[in-house]
């Protein structure tokens, strides 16, 4: 159930020079949330994203944030420098020690460091240099840096990307499981079947905010063209909503779905 308000985008629009990124969006997010932004690349939704972080400032408009509220913060994994002289356990404590770079990481941090790690499947990899992990253990690192600051509200911008399904189901679950203990999410996907579709609400844009609601709401043919400007199938199979691309009649006979 969600609560109270944690961050409001009140008609908010950012651009980069000429180019506007997200246009007039009034979107907000709630303690028990968890959401997702969706839609093609370069509609706005990590600009969507760093505003809600502040790293983001509107041209009008106006974001507004619960006091105090403590946010964590996933990064893609292709805008992190791997080369970066840091380990798995200095990249995660450096969310909570006083120096940024290279940081003094008490026994206690360590400790919990280390059960974040093991919660994650990271355990025994904590002195492993950042660069000698595959694709999907970097992405569970960051998840583990952003959980290791104990936020309210986790963002995570686009966390499924470049890894394979295994891992991709792994981030479900654990995000799953960290919702069920009371964190609350937003996140930016690509993945409309394997991620978005099972999320509680989604949030298309392109831009503009297109649409904001379930998936069985808001995925759509119509909202799903005007999001992605191209003519995309939609059944439902098995209680969940299925985006194929236009043409596929012989999946939905196979299915035996609805659209």
């Amino acid at each position: 159930m969600s609560g109270g308000i944690l961050v409001e985008c009140a008609h908010i629009t950012c651009a980069y020079g000429s180019t506007v990124a997200v246009r007039d969006a009034h979107v907000t997010f709630r303690s028990g949330d968890f959401v997702g932004i969706v839609g093609p690349s370069g509609s706005g939704k990590t600009t969507l994203l760093k505003a809600i972080l502040g790293t983001a400032t509107p041209q009008q408009g106006h974001v507004t944030k619960k006091p105090g509220l403590r946010m964590g913060y996933v990064p893609q994994v292709e805008s992190v420098d791997w080369n970066f002289p840091v380990t798995v356990l200095e990249v995660v404590a450096m969310t909570r020690t006083s120096r940024r770079y290279f940081p003094r990481i008490t026994p206690d941090e360590r400790r919990d460091a280390l059960d974040v790690l093991e919660r994650l499947g990271l355990a025994g990899l904590h002195d492993r240099h950042i660069r000698e992990l595959s694709g999907g253990q970097q992405q569970r690192v960051f998840v583990a840096r952003a959980l290791f600051h104990r936020p309210e509200l986790l963002v995570l911008d686009e966390p499924t990307s470049g890894v394979d399904v295994r891992t991709r189901h792994e981030v479900l679950h654990l995000l799953a499981d960290l919702h069920d203990d009371g964190v609350s999410i937003v996140l930016s996907t690509h993945d409309l079947n394997g991620l978005a579709a099972h999320l509680p609400r989604l949030i298309c844009m392109n831009v503009d905010v297109i649409a904001d609601g379930p998936p069985l709401e808001v995925l759509n043919s119509e909202v799903l063209e005007n999001t992605y400007g191209a003519p995309m199938e939609v059944l439902v199979h098995g209680g969940m909503p299925l985006v194929l691309e236009h043409g596929a009649d012989d999946v939905s006979r196979r299915l035996g779905g609805t659209r």
